[in-house]
């Protein structure tokens, strides 16, 4: 069995982690800055909380993934427990931002 290439390959997936993961910072940070200009009422703290923990989970999860990128041969998406991590997050951050806004 061959080691992985140790070409650019890897080194754009981590940065495509990293942009991914600025992000949804950014959105949890625009979320959080909405919820201050309208007025701190219940649902937007607990929407910018729930989008805080939302982008925790997600920076958790893109540093798992890229420290899974120094493995010689890493082992890719076989349990679909990640990318349902990921697509959880995404949504959950959507539906926390949408609830600040309301």
């Amino acid at each position: 069995m061959r080691d992985r290439d140790p070409g650019l390959q890897p080194e754009r997936t981590r940065l495509a982690w990293r942009r991914t993961t600025l992000s949804c910072a950014v959105a949890a940070v625009l979320a959080g800055r909405q919820a201050v200009h309208r007025g701190l009422s219940g649902v937007g703290i607990v929407g910018v909380a729930l989008g805080a923990l939302v982008w925790l989970a997600f920076l958790l999860v893109a540093q798992h993934r890229i420290r899974l990128m120094d493995a010689p041969r890493p082992p890719g998406n076989k349990k679909p427990g990640g990318a349902a991590a990921v697509v959880g997050c995404t949504v959950a951050l959507a539906v926390f931002g949408a609830a600040v806004l309301w």
